[in-house]
Order: C-alpha cells, then sequence, then structure tokens
C-alpha cells in the first residue's frame, strides 16, 4: 500500500473530524474526551478489538479522561488508506458509544 501525499492527506482529514496531521511522522491522530477514566478505557477497549479485527493496530494513549489515537502505516512509512478507513471507524465507535 502506497503512502499518501501531504496534499491528499491534507484532501481527507475534511472529512474526519478532529483528526489532525502529524507531519512529522507523517501520522494521523485525535485525541478523544470522556467524563472519567474507566470511559476512556472502555473506549481503548472498543478501538483495540476493532483494530484486531481489521489487523491495523494505532498508537493509543490513555490518561484520566482523554484518549489519543494515532494511526500511520509502518511498511508504507506514512498515512494510506487504511489509515483514513481505520480512523472513520473508530469515530463511528465513538459516536455511538457516547
Amino acid at each position: 500500500m502506497k503512502a499518501l501525499s501531504f496534499p491528499e492527506i491534507k484532501s481527507q482529514l475534511i472529512e474526519l473530524p478532529g483528526w489532525v496531521l502529524v507531519p512529522e511522522t507523517p501520522a494521523i491522530t485525535k485525541t478523544f474526551n470522556f467524563p472519567d477514566f474507566n470511559s476512556g478505557l472502555q473506549f481503548v477497549n472498543l478501538v483495540g478489538k476493532l483494530a484486531d479485527q481489521e489487523n491495523h493496530h494505532p498508537d493509543i494513549l490513555l490518561s484520566w479522561g482523554k484518549v489519543s489515537v494515532t494511526f500511520w502505516t509502518h511498511s508504507a512509512n506514512g498515512v494510506t488508506g487504511l489509515d483514513f478507513n481505520l480512523a472513520a471507524l473508530v469515530n463511528k465507535v465513538n459516536y455511538e458509544e457516547r
């Protein structure tokens, strides 16, 4: 799978509310806010199950009241369409669980 160019990434980010480009990686990331630690942990577990199903695993940082999720495709050394597909699914999981 080929890495997307910066213009392609920026164009696709328009469709993903809250996701931003981390240019030095490059990667896409989003921080989700929760009312407490347990809610964030439940979200992490849901994202983990989704990642295993899709065999594409993000970096996840859990702290009190927030979870940061970061995607990039290591084999492509950049952001690919797969990253955007999973980011959209993570957005949907977050929306459905609230």
